[in-house]
């Protein structure tokens, strides 16, 4: 009787740390950001800051980049992502031990030339990094990294407007494509814009994965 005893014990023990074991492990996993469970390779790419320097996979090297695609005629998004990610900037830079970047890559080099990139990224954060480049080289890279943006209306025009992703691309240290965190749209009215706690919450989680393995 004491030896069913003890195999029942064993066995609900053996079940309660299973238990307890997946409850931490789905802790640990992102909410609401994919993560790449086999991270995806970048092509290679060549692309020009705000201060004119050529920025390539080499500039990806040992720092985590969160890219998204906007422009500065952008009416909304992107604004409002650019402010979401300098309240958690700070955050994400003891997260990582100051080894993260953000860039933000112009979807229309047309109107967005390198001055006026120079002026619109430095008003939301010194450290963030603005990119350009023709469209040979945008599309491309918009597609490989996961990303889409479309001029939507004649070009020709001074005012036109460009469809564009909200949502960020995290490359990792070894400049390969990790995860990607999804814009929040809570009524089809609203504007579809990253949650900046929803963000460091998952990029600290994500972080964390990292580091583990």
């Amino acid at each position: 009787m004491n030896k069913i005893l003890i195999a029942i014990l064993a066995l609900v023990s053996a079940a309660i740390g299973v238990f307890v074991y997946q409850t931490q492990v789905a802790k640990q996993q992102p909410e609401h950001a994919l993560l790449y469970q086999k991270a995806r390779p970048l092509a290679n790419f060549e692309l020009t800051d705000h201060n004119g320097n050529s920025f390539t996979n080499e500039q990806l090297r040992g720092k985590w980049t969160l890219f998204f695609f906007g422009y500065t005629s952008c009416p909304d998004i992107c604004p409002v992502t650019l402010q979401e990610l300098n309240y958690i900037y700070p955050e994400l830079k003891e997260i990582t031990d100051n080894k993260i970047q953000v860039a933000l890559v112009t979807a229309d080099p047309k109107r967005d030339s390198q001055k006026k990139l120079n002026s619109y990224i430095r008003y939301f954060n010194e450290e963030f990094i603005a990119l350009r480049g023709g469209h040979e080289v945008l599309y491309p890279f918009a597609r490989n990294i996961g990303l889409m943006y479309a001029i939507v209306e004649d070009s020709t025009e001074e005012n036109y407007l460009v469809n564009h992703s909200a949502s960020i691309v995290l490359t990792n240290p070894n400049g390969q494509i990790h995860a990607i965190f999804k814009p929040t749209q809570v009524k089809p009215t609203d504007i579809p814009t990253i949650n900046s706690e929803i963000m460091l919450s998952d990029f600290d989680k994500i972080y964390q994965i990292s580091e583990a393995n």
